[in-house]
Formats: C-alpha cells, sequence, structure tokens
C-alpha cells in the first residue's frame, strides 16, 4: 500500500518536514530565516539598508510602522484584488519582525505563545 500525502507543516516531531533532515517547514521556515536576516542587520547596521534604520529610529518608530501596516493590511482585506492584501501583510510580517527584534523578542517565542494556546 502506497500513501501520497502533501502535508501542510512539519511531519517530524523536530519540527522539520522530515526526520531525515533539518529543512523547517516551508513558509514558516522563511520567516524564520529572514527574522535571522533582520538580527543580523540590527547587529551590524549596514549603511544604507532601511531595516538598520529602523533599528536607529527606536521601537517607537517600530511599534508606529506595525500600527501603519496593520491598518493597510485591514484596508486591503475589503477589497477584492488579493494582491494588495498579500503586499501590505508582507509589509506587517516583517515590521513585525523588526519590533520583536528591537524589543528583544525572538520569533519562536511568539510561536510559543501560540503552540500553548492551540487545542486539538
Amino acid at each position: 500500500l502506497l500513501v501520497r500525502a502533501r502535508p501542510r507543516g512539519p511531519t517530524c516531531h523536530r519540527e522539520t518536514t522530515s526526520c531525515f533532515g533539518s529543512e523547517r517547514a516551508p513558509g514558516v521556515g522563511f520567516l524564520a530565516r529572514l527574522a535571522q536576516v533582520v538580527r543580523q542587520r540590527n547587529r551590524e547596521r549596514p549603511e544604507g539598508s532601511y531595516t538598520s534604520r529602523l533599528f536607529e529610529a527606536g521601537v517607537h518608530r517600530q511599534a508606529q510602522k506595525v500600527g501603519e501596516e496593520g491598518v493597510e493590511v485591514a484596508l486591503a482585506a475589503k477589497d477584492a484584488a488579493v494582491e494588495p492584501l498579500l503586499a501590505e501583510s508582507a509589509d506587517l510580517l516583517f515590521h513585525l519582525l523588526v519590533l520583536l527584534e528591537g524589543r528583544g523578542v525572538g520569533l519562536d517565542e511568539v510561536v510559543a505563545v501560540l503552540k500553548a494556546r492551540h487545542r486539538e
């Protein structure tokens, strides 16, 4: 008997796509990599980097950006076109990662809260 399935998330207890590799689940894994890039930008502050400018502006400005992007997501959601919703959602996720890093909070900590709230 052969069963072919497409998982919607990690299939291993290590939260990887397979027990035989270290690749994290598609999509979520990219967010983790992006969070690492954001962390690196915070440490190194490369000149000309938008992310560096956000860190130099401080947590107050980072929080403002999350608020702005959240409103833009809500406004885009009411329209029929999905592309603006996708673009604004991507902006919101990016700015949220910057704010979390600015506050010294890791994406894994947020995921842990979501897991704790999840009931199967």
